[in-house]
């Protein structure tokens, strides 16, 4: 039951349970709320270094450490694994720093089919102060195992709505908001008609402006209309509030559902520019690149504000 719960989406699914390994990452759950239903330990020391009062709800089963090495698949393992009642967002009691950290930022992931990338992803969000994270359908299932190692504890730090069709994206995002897409097309001059194939990639020749969003149209494969959305540097002031972004994976990049999104609410596509001859960026790296940019334009915007207000 364990091996399948770290290894079968659809066994975790129709259970409604996942696996958590290491003190780490089982001490961050527990204290966020998560509901622990048994814990593996090798030797009871595992068990000190957990918090007595929510270890109590579980069933706590001694094992023997070579069978939590065949179970894991980890290097070095820890000789503590658990089964949890799979979290729900909004249920959780997210660690009082990040909540006084929370920006009006969002981050929705598309087509981000690589565990490592989605973790790193992830934790970048929780680092900036991401409010929520979003995950289509076509993304890797964020608690798969190699997921919540590269996350390292932002499952949970952050809330994260997983599974979701286009179609619901909207009534997860609050009203008003603005949605920009991080570009990858280095051929694809500001304002023309492409659809992404990946997060990182970037122009390499300066980016003028054109207008937001022209109507959508059928492109040269008979596709439904893709919209024009304009581009500029992610560095160049994008961040209003509330914003979200959308990152697309390196293989299936961005869909045309995404493009349409941020037309409708007049997003940009924001291009990071590299070296000519660089091909792309990982998904991950520009996830960071344009989260934490966000985060400094928005501290900056409050910063004005505040100033402003304190003008006589």
């Amino acid at each position: 039951k364990v091996v399948t719960l770290a290894k079968s989406k659809k066994f975790r699914d129709n259970h409604g349970k996942v696996l958590l390994e290491g003190h780490r990452l089982i001490k961050d759950a527990l204290e966020a709320g998560a509901v622990p239903q048994t814990l593996f330990f090798s030797t009871v020391g595992h068990l000190k270094l957990l918090p007595e009062a929510e270890i109590k709800r579980a069933s706590l089963v001694k094992v023997k450490f070579e069978d939590i090495k065949t179970w894991s698949d980890l290097v070095t393992p820890q000789g503590l694994l658990g089964i949890f009642s799979k979290p729900d967002p909004a249920k959780m009691s997210y660690p009082a720093a990040q909540l006084a950290s929370s920006l009006p930022l969002l981050l929705i992931c598309d087509n981000i089919r690589d565990p490592g990338n989605l973790g790193t992803i992830l934790r970048s969000a929780a680092g900036a102060g991401c409010e929520k994270v979003l995950l289509t359908k076509g993304c890797v299932d964020p608690w798969e195992p190699k997921v919540l190692r590269a996350g390292m504890g932002a499952h949970f730090r952050v809330p994260i709505i997983a599974n979701l069709d286009w179609e619901s994206v909207p009534t997860n995002l609050p009203a008003g908001i603005q949605v920009c897409v991080a570009d990858n097309d280095p051929a694809a001059p500001a304002g023309t008609t492409s659809v992404p194939r990946g997060a990182g990639r970037a122009a390499s020749a300066p980016v003028k402006p054109s207008p937001k969003a022209a109507p959508e149209h059928e492109d040269e494969e008979g596709a439904a209309g893709i919209p024009e959305l304009a581009a500029q540097h992610y560095y160049e002031d994008w961040a209003r509030v509330p914003v979200a972004v959308v990152i697309g994976g390196e293989t299936h990049g961005l869909s045309a559902a995404a493009l349409r999104l941020a037309a409708s609410t007049g997003g940009k596509r924001l291009v990071i520019p590299v070296v000519p001859g660089v091909d792309s960026l990982n998904s991950a790296i520009a996830a960071g690149i344009v989260l934490f940019e966000g985060k400094r334009q928005l501290l900056w915007r409050h910063k004005q504000e505040d100033d402003r207000q304190k003008l006589p």
